[in-house]
C-alpha cells in the first residue's frame, strides 16, 4: 500500500465512524450497538481529516471570532487549511520538530487554531496554558512540559524574563517582537508547507496540566487519536451536524477548549464559534444569541447560573441544542431555562484525562438531575471503593478491554500515579455516581469530596443542589465541619445574589429551606457567608472544597458563620 492510499484509508475508516454516529444522532440504542472506535495505526488529524474537510467544503466557515461581540473575523475550511500549513512551515524554519514540546499561552485568537494545526501538521506535542497563569506556574510548566519552544501574546512576554531562555519563543500581536521573540506575523508570508508528518496513532500529541482541585496539577498525556478522534463521542453527545454554528464558552488552555472549540466540531465538519471577551458577560453573551445562527450552544453551570439570574424570555434564541459540562448543572438551573426557553440544558461528563464519557443526548429521555448514560464507545462499571464490587453505585470506571480511543496514554513521567488508575483492567475516574435501572448514572461527587456525617455518607452536590433552588443563592458548596457528637455536620459555604444581605434573617431562610428540603441525616446545620471574592476556585473555575475543608478543619473546635443551634426556631431536630 502507497502512502497516499493509507492516508485515504485513515481518512475513510475516521468517516465512517463519525458518519454512523451523525446517521443515529437521535437513536442512542443504534449508535452504541454500530459504533467502533476506528483503527488508526497511523494517523494525523490535521493532515487526514481536516485537509479533506478543506477540499470537500472549502468555502464552509470553520471558525468565526468575536472580537468584543459585533466585530466578527471570518476563515473558511481552505484558508484555515493553507495558513495553518504556512505556519507549519515556518515553525519547521525556526527548529521546532516533530516530538518538540510547545507551550502554547494564547487567549481566543485566529492564530491558536493555526497553531493548533500547524503542530500537529509537524508532529510536535501542544501544552496549551491559560493566559491566567502566574509565573510560578509558567515556570512549573515549562520545566515540568520540557518545552522546546513557547508561544504567547506580545503582553505577556515580559512575564517570561527568566522563564524559557533556551526556548524558540514566538510573540504573536506585535508585528515588531521583543528582543528573543520572533514575531508571529512573519508566518503569513511564509510559504505553505506540502509536507506530512508521519505521526502513529499512539504518537503524543496533547500534554494537558490539569486544574487540581484537590492536589498539585498532573500532566495528561493524549495521542494523535485520543483526542482527535475520541471527540467523535464528545460530536455525538453535543449534538453536532455539519454546517452547525456551535458556541462554546470556555478559556483556552482547558481541555474543554479542545472539546467544543476544536475538535468535536471540527470532526462534525461544522463552524466554531467563539465568544472573545476579557471579562465574561451574561447579557453580552445573550445578545449574541440573539443575533447570530448559533445551532449549539456549551456552557459550564458557573456560566448556566449566570445566564439564568437574566430574563431570559427576553432573548428569543434560535438555538437547537443547549449543553453544560465541567461540573454536574443542578436540577434548578435546567428547570429556570427550559422555561424560558423549551430548551432542556443536557448534562454531560467526561475529564482530562478523556473525552465524553456519559451524557444526555438529544432526543432521548431524560432523568431530571441525571448526567445521561454511557456514550458510543464508551463501557462505564461503577465500582465501591471499599470492596472493589461493582453495583450501581461506586467510583465511575471505564472498562479498558477494549480500551476505549478517548482515553489519556497516562500521567507523564508519573508511572506510580497512571498504574493507580489503570489498575485491574480498569481506569479509575475517581468520580463517584449512582445508576438506576435505565441505565441513567447520577453524579454523587469526587471520592474526595464525599463525607461522613453521622454515620452516613454525604454528597455535597446534592446539598449544594437543593440551597441553588433558593434565589438567595448563587453558588454554594458544602463540605465537613467537625463535630463532637457527629464526627462531622454538613456546612455550606455561600455566595449570595444580588440584593441579599448576609445576615441572620438569610441564614435562617437558607437553613430552613434545607431543613424542609432535606433528610435529616442530610441536613446542613452550619452556613457561612463568602465576601466579595467568593467561593475558592481553580483558574478553570472549578470549586476548590478542599481549600474549605482544610479552612473548617482549622478552625475547630469552633467554627465561623451560623449554625442550627443560633436559631431556637429550628431546635428539634
Amino acid at each position: 500500500m502507497t502512502q497516499a492510499d493509507d492516508e485515504s484509508s485513515a481518512t475513510s475508516r475516521f468517516k465512517a465512524a463519525r458518519d454512523l454516529l451523525l446517521a443515529h444522532r437521535e437513536d442512542y440504542d443504534a449508535a452504541r450497538a454500530g459504533f467502533g472506535w476506528p483503527d488508526l495505526p497511523r494517523f494525523n488529524w490535521a493532515a487526514d481529516w481536516f485537509d479533506h474537510l478543506a477540499i470537500s467544503q472549502p468555502q464552509v466557515t470553520a471558525l468565526i471570532l468575536t472580537a468584543d461581540g459585533s466585530t466578527q473575523t471570518r476563515r473558511s475550511y481552505a484558508e484555515m487549511a493553507i495558513s495553518s500549513r504556512q505556519v507549519a512551515g515556518w515553525l519547521r524554519e525556526r527548529g521546532v520538530r516533530r516530538g518538540d514540546r510547545v507551550l502554547l499561552v494564547l487567549g481566543n485568537c485566529i492564530p491558536l487554531w493555526e497553531l493548533v494545526l500547524a503542530c500537529i501538521r509537524i508532529g510536535a506535542i501542544l501544552i496549551p496554558a491559560t493566559t491566567l497563569l502566574s509565573r510560578a506556574d509558567l515556570a512549573d510548566r515549562v520545566a515540568r512540559g520540557r518545552v522546546a519552544a513557547v508561544v504567547a501574546h506580545g503582553d505577556d512576554t515580559a512575564r517570561f524574563e527568566g522563564i524559557a531562555q533556551a526556548c524558540v519563543r514566538i510573540s504573536v500581536g506585535d508585528d515588531a517582537a521583543a528582543p528573543g521573540w520572533l514575531a508571529y506575523s512573519e508566518s503569513l508570508t511564509h510559504p505553505a508547507w506540502d509536507g506530512r508528518t508521519d505521526t502513529g496513532g499512539d504518537d503524543p500529541l496533547l500534554l494537558y496540566f490539569t486544574s487540581g482541585t484537590t492536589a498539585r496539577a498532573k500532566l495528561v498525556e493524549h495521542t494523535h487519536t485520543s483526542y482527535p478522534v475520541g471527540h467523535l463521542s464528545t460530536m455525538y453527545w453535543l449534538g453536532l451536524q455539519p454546517g452547525d454554528v456551535h458556541l462554546n464558552v470556555s478559556s483556552p488552555g482547558w481541555a474543554k477548549h479542545a472539546w467544543s472549540s476544536v475538535f468535536a466540531p471540527w470532526n462534525a465538519g461544522a463552524t466554531v464559534l467563539v465568544h472573545d471577551t476579557a471579562r465574561f458577560d451574561p447579557v453580552g453573551l445573550l445578545e449574541l444569541l440573539t443575533r447570530t445562527p448559533v445551532s449549539t450552544l456549551c456552557a459550564p453551570p458557573t456560566v448556566w447560573r449566570m445566564l439564568v439570574q437574566q430574563e431570559l424570555r427576553a432573548y428569543p434564541v434560535p438555538l437547537r441544542e443547549v449543553v453544560s459540562a465541567g461540573e454536574p448543572l443542578n436540577r434548578e438551573v435546567i428547570d429556570q431555562v427550559e422555561a424560558a426557553w423549551g430548551l432542556v440544558v443536557r448534562d454531560g461528563y467526561g475529564q482530562t484525562e478523556t473525552t465524553a464519557q456519559v451524557g444526555n443526548t438529544p432526543q432521548q429521555p431524560l432523568r431530571r438531575g441525571a448526567m445521561g448514560r454511557p456514550l458510543p464507545g464508551y463501557e462505564v462499571v461503577l465500582v465501591d471503593p471499599a470492596t472493589e464490587d461493582i453495583g450501581t453505585e461506586g467510583e465511575i470506571c471505564l472498562e479498558l478491554a477494549p480500551r476505549p480511543a478517548g482515553l489519556m496514554t497516562g500521567y507523564r513521567d508519573d508511572s506510580e500515579l497512571t498504574a493507580q488508575v489503570l489498575r485491574e483492567g480498569l481506569y479509575h475516574t475517581g468520580d463517584v455516581a449512582r445508576r438506576d435501572d435505565d441505565g441513567y448514572l447520577t453524579y454523587i461527587g469526587r471520592a474526595d469530596d464525599v463525607f461522613k456525617a453521622s454515620g452516613y455518607r454525604i454528597s455535597p452536590f446534592a446539598l449544594e443542589s437543593v440551597l441553588l433552588e433558593h434565589p438567595a443563592v448563587a453558588e454554594a458548596a458544602v463540605v465537613p465541619s467537625p463535630d463532637p457528637v457527629r464526627l462531622a455536620v454538613p456546612k455550606a459555604f455561600v455566595a449570595l445574589a444580588a440584593g441579599w444581605a448576609p445576615d441572620r434573617d438569610t441564614a435562617l431562610q437558607l437553613l430552613r429551606h434545607a431543613r424542609d428540603s432535606l433528610a435529616a441525616y442530610q441536613r446542613v446545620r452550619r452556613l457561612e457567608f463568602v465576601g466579595p471574592q467568593g467561593l475558592p476556585k481553580t483558574v478553570s473555575g472549578k470549586i476548590r472544597r478542599v481549600e474549605l475543608r482544610e479552612q473548617e478543619s482549622a478552625q475547630r473546635p469552633h467554627h465561623n458563620g451560623y449554625s442550627e443551634d443560633d436559631f431556637p426556631e429550628l431546635r428539634g431536630g
